[in-house]
């Protein structure tokens, strides 16, 4: 029996100059969908990806378009190999080459949607930092400390947010400059192993995106959401995707409200419980990095289904 597959797609932060470029150099598919973007958007991807800086790169009009594209490109290369998905979600950005996995957004809407995603957004964190005396706003990952202790600082902090449930061992927090530093110092207090600031450009998944949530639901207006082929999660609801017109709201409140990545993880585990089992799937991150791997491992289903990282010629051809 041949296996299904569930793809995970990383979202911001992932991204690496020099990400998947040997996939790249190797499968005429991946360079293809790098070559198709750089047309769309006129942006030489190859350049952007590869030769950037990692402070260039980190912005969020950059990184979100590269790591779509390297995560599609990716896509394209195991489709080569006959690996398809049978189930996707993603992890905030990633959400969107899930959409398109999905079959929800076409190529050329996934493409010039995650760009003016990321320009605005970008624009937006730009604002806020100018309203903190340059201060850049962002997010920060709270480790060894229970969510809803967490989740009961951020409560406690003007502008701040608890944003992704990671993990039982790891949340994120979104805020201004401030808001971060007084709350990584609370978590600390209160037992946390570790406060780490991410590579990220702003204060994603938080009410501090109102605005650019408001200006990428114009840019989304006139998108046909198409209601998806396989199975797909939401970040917004924790729960699976059945209508496109569900997909284009929650890709607007994406961006204000919490990824719910363990109620994701959940609801998969659930799916290949009933449609074969572990022994019927793989899991694969598709993508740079190896974060969601990790994520999954902590999961209590992660210890008999491993989720493989994805981002090299060499991994594709293990599979």
């Amino acid at each position: 029996m041949s296996k299904k597959y569930a793809f995970l797609f990383p979202g911001q932060g992932a991204q690496a100059p020099g990400m998947l470029k040997d996939i790249a150099e190797n499968s005429a598919s991946a360079k293809k969908v790098i070559d198709d973007v750089s047309s769309i958007i006129n942006l030489d991807m190859t350049k952007l990806m590869w030769d950037s800086e990692a402070s260039e790169l980190s912005r969020s009009d950059n990184s979100q378009i590269a790591i779509t594209t390297a995560s599609i490109a990716t896509m394209a290369a195991l489709k080569d190999k006959g690996i398809e998905p049978s189930a996707a979600m993603g992890f905030s950005l990633g959400e969107f080459p899930a959409l398109y996995a999905a079959g929800v957004l076409g190529f050329e809407d996934v493409i010039k949607v995650v760009r003016q995603r990321g320009l605005i957004m970008q624009k937006v964190c730009e604002e806020i930092a100018a309203e903190n005396e340059g201060h850049a706003p962002g997010m920060s990952a709270i480790l060894g400390l229970e969510p809803g202790k967490v989740v009961e600082i951020a409560k406690g902090i003007k502008d701040a947010y608890a944003a992704n449930m990671n993990s039982v061992k790891q949340t994120v927090i979104s805020g201004t400059f401030d808001a971060l530093s007084a709350a990584e110092e609370a978590a600390k207090a209160a037992g946390a192993r570790r406060a780490v600031r991410l590579a990220v450009a702003g204060p994603f998944h938080s009410p501090l995106m109102q605005k650019a949530a408001d200006e990428f639901e114009k840019v989304l207006a006139d998108v046909t959401f198409n209601d998806p082929k396989i199975h797909l999660f939401s970040n917004v609801t924790g729960k699976e995707v059945t209508k496109g017109a569900d997909a284009k709201a929650s890709a607007v409140l994406h961006l204000t409200h919490p990824v719910l990545w363990t109620d994701e993880e959940a609801v998969l585990a659930n799916v290949i419980s009933v449609e074969g089992g572990v022994d019927g799937w793989n899991v694969l991150e598709v993508g740079p990095g190896k974060v969601l791997s990790g994520l999954w491992g902590q999961t209590e289903f992660g210890t008999s289904l491993a989720a493989t990282p994805v981002n090299t010629w060499d991994g594709i051809n293990a599979l």
